[in-house]
């Protein structure tokens, strides 16, 4: 399913995930602890009873995660979620994306372009600034210079993981 990049707001994003941590760990802490009473209560003390209650904290409060992550309050969270996953399984072509598009190839370079306007979105919505890595400016204004000198617009609409399958992984 391919990705269409979204505007969020930064601010909104960060202070959702800052409660959604909290929250998150604090269930986890409160489940674990009484998972292990619980145990210990029926079955004696022991090391093993208490790890096996926090396990099981954390097995319900990742239960009760995956059931809410489908409602329209996360959704800011479940695009930086994809727009990572796309950016990890992109970030593993990078050497083979370099080298089609310095040869040419028009897939590449939009996978290019996308990597580096998800990097810079991603970026942006945590409020951190893009790494000072030269290597990295430079090789974002060598797609830029590609793109303009092909006529292609600036940005790209998305990503489809698709269009990765031509790369070999390296």
């Amino acid at each position: 399913m391919p990705f269409v990049f979204e505007h969020h707001e930064p601010e909104t994003y960060r202070r959702k995930a800052r409660f959604i941590s909290v929250a998150m760990a604090a269930q986890l802490i409160v489940l674990g602890l009484l998972f292990s009473q619980l145990l210990v209560a029926a079955y004696g003390s022991s090391l093993w009873l208490n790890a096996l209650g926090v396990l099981l904290g954390l097995l319900a409060t990742s239960l009760i995660f995956a059931v809410l992550r489908e409602r329209p309050w996360m959704k800011e969270m479940r695009y930086v979620w994809q727009l990572k996953h796309h950016l990890s399984r992109t970030s593993g072509y990078l050497a083979t994306l370099r080298r089609e598009m310095d040869r040419g190839n028009g897939v590449a370079l939009d996978l290019m372009t996308f990597y580096h306007q998800g990097m810079a979105q991603l970026a942006e919505l945590n409020g951190r600034t893009l790494d000072d890595d030269a290597e990295l400016l430079a090789e974002r204004l060598r797609v830029q210079q590609l793109r303009e000198e092909q006529g292609l617009p600036a940005q790209v609409e998305g990503f489809d993981p698709h269009d990765l399958a031509a790369f070999k992984r390296t």
